[in-house]
């Protein structure tokens, strides 16, 4: 009866490593397609600022002809933005971008048509709501990022990670510079 025990005991053992492996293995991959949906909704966010900032700029010119140095930080910054590829590239890009466009804010309080201007109104509304959903994406994205690493980082889970090569992922970080208010002088 025991020789019958010793090869059970070793196929359970094998099953329960087996599943393990399995598991581990499909959560990790679910993790990181977290990530990678986290980062979509990064980009869908950003990809609406980006096509609405050219009708909030064009609004403000209507009104501010002589502040092109604003405008075309703001167009700069944007297409900095548009071509960076990488997160961290990504995040300086957009850290200047909302720099830029926190100028572009400042500029309309010397115009009060402006202010009253129900385009204007309707476009600086809109951004509001798009800088709200980018905070909220960008939070969710680091979560899932500090999820993933930790399973990477952690045992068992980082000997599957190890076997089948998963990386770190960079969380979505501003730099130094975006951390302090920046001054308006007209």
């Amino acid at each position: 009866m025991s020789t019958f025990i010793i090869p059970i005991v070793i196929v359970v053992i094998l099953v329960i490593v087996v599943w393990w492996f399995i598991h581990a293995y499909n959560s990790l991959v679910r993790t990181r397609n977290m990530v990678d949906n986290g980062w979509a909704q990064i980009d869908v966010q950003l990809k609406q600022r980006a096509d609405l900032i050219p009708n909030l700029v064009e609004t403000v010119k209507g009104y501010a002809t002589h502040e092109s140095q604003t405008f075309e930080h703001v167009t700069q910054a944007r297409a900095a933005a548009a071509g960076a590829t990488s997160v961290a590239q990504r995040a300086q890009a957009e850290s200047e971008l909302s720099k830029a466009l926190v100028n572009v804010l400042a500029t309309s309080e010397a115009y009060p048509d402006l202010k009253a201007n129900q385009n204007f109104i309707d476009l600086q509304t809109q951004l509001k709501a798009l800088e709200e959903k980018i905070a909220y994406a960008r939070q969710f994205y680091n979560d899932v990022v500090l999820k993933y690493n930790n399973s990477l980082q952690t045992f068992p889970s980082n000997i599957v990670a190890g076997m089948f090569h998963f990386e770190q992922r960079q969380y979505f970080q501003t730099d130094e510079a975006a951390r302090t208010v920046p001054q308006v002088k007209f």
